[in-house]
């Protein structure tokens, strides 16, 4: 039998959707009001299509997460089931944190890589262990899940289902997070555990306020094997111009397999959005969430918004687009993506 290992791509079926919830404990805690609305928006969103998984460090807001959520899910009589799972967590991004799922011949397995919360730029220990606590939990049923001696994001990789990774260079090649490692060693490494056999590499790409060292999933994004979405800058006095123009450079060189350019479609560029003290905030509409019949888009209270739902609705057109106000998660500075990581088919089924 041909060996089979790869990354499905995030609109391949899906079982559930991981949310790590906020508590007084994070960086929330001062606009915990204001967040978890959104939190819920997506909670319920998600329930709409496929099962969901809440960890929450504070037990009894889990009990009620749990409790009110599956009443509502019953109440409209949807197919999601909440899963809540009490474990300590430094914040909030599943993205990052969260198990990324490969399929084999024996089927689904569950890597948890090392995080080091971007190369050690805040506290990380709770977030690098709760996925032990959610295998612990019984949740991904008989599933089995491997450590990675590996520091990796999920925001960091995005797969075609095809074994072709799109990265950038900024991110997985700096020293603060695989210090041992150049770039070949990485790529041996991400074939051996998530099956890649071609990485196109983004050299440029930038976002004002994102402390991930340029995650890909908020520059640009697969939405099909011969299809790239990404975020361009038209403004030339905008900070972002010239990093933005030479990424959509790159992307125009790439190629796929059989030698053709692939189809690439500009996202619009939203207004600026500030934080309290003044700082741009890294919004981009890249940073939406595929999941089973939906895409959940985030969308930022700014006039371009409506053509982003626009252009989103083109893109998958056999989903409904259920746009999310996630002004509020910039305020951290990430998005709807970097909180949420999916678990194919086959591993929740509550």
């Amino acid at each position: 039998m041909t060996s089979l290992r790869v990354l499905p791509a995030e609109w391949a079926p899906q079982s559930a959707v991981v949310l790590t919830w906020p508590h007084p404990g994070t960086d929330w805690a001062g606009i915990l009001d204001e967040v978890e609305p959104v939190f819920l928006e997506i909670a319920r969103s998600v329930l709409r299509f496929e099962h969901l998984v809440i960890s929450c460090e504070h037990a009894v807001r889990l009990q009620d997460l749990e409790r009110e959520l599956n009443t509502w899910a019953d109440q409209q009589r949807l197919p999601g089931r909440v899963h809540a799972v009490p474990a300590p967590a430094n914040d909030t991004w599943a993205r990052d944190h969260g198990p990324i799922t490969v399929i084999t011949n024996e089927g689904p397995t569950l890597l948890d890589f090392r995080f080091n919360a971007w190369g050690g730029k805040f506290p990380w220990k709770k977030d690098d262990a709760l996925n032990r606590h959610l295998a612990n939990s019984g949740v991904f049923g008989a599933t089995p899940m491997r450590a990675v001696d590996f520091v990796l994001e999920g925001g960091s990789i995005e797969s075609d289902g095809e074994g072709t990774l799109l990265a950038t260079s900024e991110c997985l090649l700096t020293p603060s997070r695989n210090a041992s490692m150049d770039r070949g060693a990485i790529e041996q490494l991400l074939s051996e555990m998530l099956g890649a056999d071609r990485i196109l590499w983004l050299n440029h790409g930038y976002l004002a306020g994102d402390d991930t060292d340029s995650h890909i999933d908020t520059l640009a994004r697969f939405c099909a094997p011969d299809h790239i979405c990404y975020i361009a800058c038209p403004d030339v006095a905008d900070e972002h111009y010239s990093a933005l123009a030479a990424m959509e450079e790159d992307l125009q060189e790439f190629r796929q397999r059989d030698g053709t350019p692939y189809k690439l479609t500009a996202l619009p560029w939203p207004d600026p959005v500030f934080g309290d003290e003044g700082e741009r905030l890294p919004a981009t509409y890249a940073n939406f969430l595929v999941i089973n019949g939906a895409v959940l888009l985030p969308v930022y209270g700014v006039p371009q918004d409506d053509e982003a739902i626009r252009i989103i609705s083109q893109i998958f057109s056999g989903r409904e687009i259920i746009p999310i106000n996630c002004r509020t998660l910039v305020k951290q500075h990430g998005s709807l993506h970097c909180v949420t990581m999916q678990i194919p088919e086959g591993v929740v089924t509550l």
